[in-house]
């Protein structure tokens, strides 16, 4: 078999040639999931030593506190993993009645962080490797120091502008007064410390534990609903990826309370739409596709919540018919300003 690695686009980037690649936004995480493969361990192995790596290497992006979302495929099927949080039960409307939106900073912007349960779930399920090992390089770089990348400095520097004041933040990440710069050796020993713990319990004192208090009393003192009843209630989710097929291929997201199908509701409406046939980067095809996708955001902030509390079936977002009704919208010669549609009548 031969295959054509001919670029289409100036580029720095080239093909790779492997049996396993393992991709971030950021080497040393890639190199933590590297090391799994190494080791025998899983792609399940590789994504977790990876994504807890990003933790430590990745501050501007995300972090022990954050949400996790996976896909992957068992061999048989496309199975999804929604490792989202929760609100904390004191999230009633009379706390947030006053407010014209959620607020953007500060305790009350905060769900319950659901991707420590998921790094459990996906290495109880389909890992290999002792779940403690997966955590060793991001232990490593956090307290021996890693080297700040240039595009993780810049965003780090952005990011301190506007959180410096947010409690907590100036101290760990602001050493000195001001974001690390770009090839600065930066260490964070409290992140190690927290890392460990969560290894050793296999995420339990996250949840339950020491880690769980902490961040309760973190919240209490600073104006937070959430609570150690709060933490101790979080579960993940294995959930029926949704799905759509075009142009031979078929397309996957994590249903909602995830943002994934508004690309299935675009994707959608590219398919079933009257667009002349033009390359890919003619301005025709650019303009169809930027259209699309405004037509499915437009439903995704009318429509997708809480999955319990949704008026609509997921999958009536990207059916072939309300997909045609949401394509006829699509002006060719100039941009449209579109409203959410209804996709099971009303």
């Amino acid at each position: 078999m031969q295959f054509d690695f001919t670029q289409s686009y100036p580029s720095r980037r080239a093909s790779v040639m492997a049996r396993a690649v393992v991709a971030t936004s950021q080497p040393l995480a890639a190199q933590a999931g590297a090391e799994m493969l190494a080791e025998g361990g899983t792609a399940a192995d590789a994504a977790v030593a990876a994504a807890i790596a990003l933790t430590v290497v990745e501050p501007t992006g995300t972090g022990i506190g954050a949400d996790a979302y996976a896909l992957l495929n068992d061999g048989t099927e496309v199975l999804g993993l929604n490792g989202s949080g929760r609100a904390p039960a004191a999230w009633t409307r009379e706390r947030f009645g006053a407010a014209t939106a959620m607020p953007m900073r500060g305790w009350d912007s905060v769900t319950v962080p659901g991707a420590v349960s998921l790094w459990v779930a996906l290495s109880e399920r389909f890992g290999k490797l002792p779940f403690a090992r997966l955590f060793e390089p991001a232990v490593r770089y956090a307290r021996e120091g890693f080297l700040v990348s240039p595009r993780v400095a810049a965003l780090w520097a952005r990011n301190a502008a506007e959180l410096s004041g947010e409690p907590g933040f100036a101290a760990a990440y602001m050493p000195g007064g001001a974001a690390p710069a770009a090839g600065t050796l930066f260490r964070l020993p409290e992140q190690a410390d927290a890392l460990e713990v969560i290894a050793r319990s296999r995420g339990a004192a996250f949840y339950r534990g020491e880690l769980a208090e902490a961040m309760a009393a973190h919240a209490a003192a600073n104006g937070g609903g959430m609570t150690a009843a709060d933490l101790a209630a979080h579960r993940c989710d294995w959930v029926t990826p949704l799905a759509t097929r075009a142009h031979g291929a078929t397309l996957h997201e994590i249903p909602p309370n995830g943002q994934g199908v508004a690309a299935l509701a675009a994707l959608a409406i590219l398919r079933e739409s009257d667009r002349p046939a033009a390359g890919p980067d003619d301005a025709v095809t650019v303009h169809f596709q930027i259209e699309a996708m405004k037509l499915a955001l437009a439903d995704l902030y009318a429509h997708v919540a809480d999955p319990q509390s949704m008026r609509v079936a997921p999958a009536s977002l990207f059916s072939a018919e309300y997909a045609r009704r949401r394509a006829a919208l699509i002006d060719p010669s100039r941009a449209g300003d579109p409203g959410h549609g209804e996709p099971e009548g009303g």
